[in-house]
């Protein structure tokens, strides 16, 4: 909370740049470069997706969802690095699992997985997005196998895999006493009490969400824009801040059309409260590769890939990424900006010269 209340403030230095072409000057503080911050994503996102956008296949793309249940959800809250590790672990071997099955694709696939915490009104709601291509490399690497063109995989086949592997993990973390528990489900430190609240979840269908494929790879760097570094709540979402609290725009997804677009208004404690939520341990990765994408046989899976489907290798301008340095243009001319100042934390920069204080010293 103290990155974000200090970011782009005096309290974290500055500079002052400058037009090339009119002159205009503007003050621009440093960022705190939080993750959860939303005003440092921007620049972070470009980065990454300038990066991601040379390992992106001609062929379709999907979009899978893995979610946990409530009952899973309360138990992630007080144990977040090691449930929301095996979260993305069990949903990426369902995926590479059930695809490399002959019965289905029989192919090695690739997947991208971000982790998201939230629901649309900041309550917690963990759960997995994976953009995944339509198709993958054959066993023996001599051919690219092609998905249907509106399905990938069946996903009550997925649902029952993620829900047995998931589980079957959790239960062992349990056993191996690595898992805490407070408040209100502090009882389920006792093995009886907790199989008892796992028993419903058992029975109950895991739902994974597959959408249609996307309009080309465009649409795919489009919707990693949104999602990759996105945090509980932007900016752009925040209506009013005042006595009664904060409003704020948020989706109710149990109705449709425009009464889907709701507006809530929380205290101040409980807004924050909200937000806090969603804040990852330290060193937490939520962002990760898997099979094709996976960081060690990256580069070899996609050449082979780009060679089974007949493409040539990106260019080495096109894997050209943009300065993280990026500044956005004058706003009176367009012009590009220059650095002409810089000054330290808790400090202001110097005035700009007073042009009349100067012609009134050259009068006679």
């Amino acid at each position: 909370m103290s990155a974000i209340e200090y970011c782009r403030t005096a309290a974290l230095g500055g500079h002052v740049e400058a037009c090339e072409d009119c002159g205009q000057w503007r003050i621009a503080y440093n960022s705190c470069r939080n993750r959860h911050c939303p005003k440092c994503q921007g620049a972070a996102a470009r980065t990454w997706l300038a990066e991601r956008e040379a390992d992106l296949l001609p062929v379709g793309y999907f979009h899978v969802v893995f979610t946990l249940p409530a009952e899973v959800a309360d138990i992630a809250f007080q144990n977040k690095a090691l449930v929301y590790d095996l979260l993305f672990k069990a949903a990426a071997e369902t995926m590479l699992t059930i695809a490399t099955d002959p019965k289905h694709l029989g192919a090695r696939i690739g997947i991208t997985a971000v982790l998201h915490t939230w629901g649309s009104a900041m309550t917690h709601h963990p759960h997995v997005h994976m953009i995944v291509p339509g198709g993958g490399i054959a066993p023996d690497g001599s051919r690219w196998v092609s998905s249907r063109p509106a399905f990938l995989l069946p996903v009550r086949v997925l649902g029952k895999l993620f829900r047995r592997l998931f589980l079957t993990r959790l239960v062992a973390l349990h056993e191996a006493g690595r898992l805490s528990f407070f408040g209100s489900i502090a009882h389920l430190i006792e093995r009886r009490a907790f199989l008892r609240r796992l028993t419903a979840v058992r029975k109950k269908r895991w739902v994974v969400y597959a959408k249609a494929p996307f309009a080309g790879p465009e649409a795919v760097l489009a919707y990693l824009s949104r999602y990759t570094h996105r945090i509980a709540i932007s900016n752009s979402r925040l209506i009013a801040f005042d006595k009664s609290g904060v409003t704020f725009r948020y989706k109710d997804y149990r109705r449709d059309g425009p009464d889907r677009q709701q507006v809530m208004t929380l205290a101040t404690d409980e807004f924050i409260r909200r937000f806090l939520l969603h804040i990852l341990p330290r060193g937490f990765h939520r962002i990760r590769h898997y099979g094709l994408f996976a960081g060690s046989a990256r580069k070899a899976s996609l050449a082979l890939a780009r060679e089974l489907l007949n493409v040539a290798p990106p260019s080495e301008e096109d894997n050209s990424v943009e300065p993280t340095d990026f500044r956005p243009p004058c706003r009176c001319c367009g012009g590009r900006m220059i650095i002409i100042e810089t000054f330290e934390r808790w400090r202001q920069p110097r005035g700009p010269p007073d042009s009349t204080a100067t012609n009134r010293e050259n009068s006679p």
